[in-house]
């Protein structure tokens, strides 16, 4: 099976320019029926249409950056060792390492009360993905694209940026039409990173449209004649999407009819290579996730490394803040000039946080904390200017407003006018949801 699967990819590539998304081409075709990318009507009423998930790996510190914890002079406790300022009209605690950030802080629901299950980051990574640690299952990005399809039909429902996780973009067991289309790997020049075999002139489109109408022919008969092969169904739509999409992201892409004002204040092209902050052009992340918004992608998530700081905490810590400030802002604003940002649900964290800086001798170390950390969401319906939950006076736990990966993935969900109890998929003779059985519950204080 494997075999033909691979033959079948290979004959389409050596002709129309097979540009199938390669996550999706390289599922199983062992596994039930793919529904469709079509638009779907949302249960609810959805405050939001789409989201962009800045993920920031690693574990950002919290209290240097949005959960301010005044230095007490206590051995045990240094507090926050950054500067913070009440901003904008809200007052919003945010650190001066974030001056652009910081000017938007109206538009911010800063959510102090996160909490996770484990201080490890593979585990607390994959929770954050897909809400459970250990086993393999369908990401975020997968789910929302299997509940609401895809607004525009050129183009995939799930973007991933910058990622070298399969995680990140996997459906795992659900269709693989609903897998993410990675663009770019953690580390490489975005410059560089496009949708592989995207484009293919050695045919005119109409001589395209014939060999792909050959191809999938045979492959709806095969489908026919194989009824275990389900799967294929997926592998038949992908290349249909391929297909549509050489028209369209090729452009997309391509931000070279951006002004230069707009270059400039997305940072693009300025990268940084400081300590363990890898050059990554996140500006350009940011502009093409606003362009893909734009453009009718559901879900987009950008993603920025290397916030593991335990040894020089302050240089790298303001690396990562250098990188990421400027182009964050200029999203935000972007979005909401454009008229977007009120159905655009801005997502921004990491797998957990940090606690405060060790105190003994003078070491600049920091750990990990999954017991209270901090995430902040922007447009979609939630409450701007506003902070929700908190932790201790030590910034070491959560004590009120408490918030679990499964309640933000209920929380984000309910945003899209999905429902997190209704919304699953019969896998090996179960049920299964992004929050898991476990559960989760809807955040609705955060919502205005």
């Amino acid at each position: 099976m494997i075999s033909s699967r691979r033959n079948l990819l290979q004959s389409a590539s050596c002709g129309f320019g097979y540009l199938a998304l390669s996550a999706l081409c390289q599922k199983s075709l062992l596994a039930e029926s793919t529904d469709s990318l079509e638009l779907k009507v949302p249960p609810v009423r959805p405050r939001a249409k789409r989201v962009i998930f800045l993920c920031m790996s690693g574990g950002p510190a919290q209290l240097d950056l949005f959960d301010y914890k005044p230095q007490t002079g206590q051995k045990k406790h240094p507090g926050s060792v950054y500067p913070f300022r009440q901003r904008g009209e809200s007052g919003q605690w945010v650190s001066d390492l974030l001056p652009e950030i910081s000017r938007h802080a109206d538009k911010l629901c800063i959510v102090n009360g996160m909490h996770a299950d484990t201080g490890n980051h593979a585990q607390s990574f994959l929770q954050l993905h897909t809400g459970e640690r250990l086993r393999h299952r369908p990401s975020m990005g997968s789910w929302v694209n299997y509940g609401l399809g895809t607004e525009n039909q050129n183009l995939p429902g799930f973007i991933s940026l910058n990622t070298s996780k399969p995680s990140v973009y996997s459906s795992a067991f659900l269709p693989p039409v609903y897998e993410g289309t990675p663009i770019g790997t953690n580390g490489e020049s975005m410059s560089k990173a496009t949708i592989n075999n995207i484009r293919g002139d050695h045919l005119s489109s109409a001589a395209k449209r014939h060999q792909l109408d050959f191809i999938q022919t045979l492959n709806r008969q095969h489908l026919q004649q194989n009824q275990d092969a389900e799967k294929l169904e997926g592998v038949i739509e992908s290349m249909e999407l391929a297909y549509r999409m050489q028209s369209v992201a090729p452009a997309l892409l391509d931000i070279s009819t951006e002004s230069e004002e707009t270059l400039q204040r997305y940072r693009v092209g300025k990268s940084l290579s400081v300590g363990t902050c890898k050059p990554s052009d996140f500006g350009r992340q940011c502009l093409l996730a606003r362009r893909f918004a734009e453009a009718g992608v559901r879900f987009i998530e950008v993603n920025h490394g290397s916030w593991d700081q335990h040894k020089n905490h302050r240089r790298d810590l303001e690396a990562n803040c250098e990188v990421t400030d400027a182009p964050i802002a200029a999203l935000l604003g972007d979005l909401e000039m454009r008229g977007l940002l009120e159905d655009t649900l801005v997502v921004w964290g990491g797998e957990f946080g940090r606690p405060g800086l060790t105190p003994d001798n003078g070491k600049d170390e920091s750990g990990h904390n999954y017991r209270g950390f901090t995430f902040w969401l922007a447009g979609g319906g939630v409450k701007a200017g506003y902070t929700h939950g908190k932790t201790d006076d030590t910034g070491s736990r959560a004590v009120e407003g408490q918030v679990h990966f499964h309640d933000l993935h209920a929380t984000i969900l309910q945003a899209l006018g999905l429902r997190h109890d209704k919304l699953t998929f019969n896998h090996e003779g179960r049920e299964h949801r992004l929050t898991g059985p476990e559960g989760g519950k809807v955040v609705h204080e955060i919502f205005s």
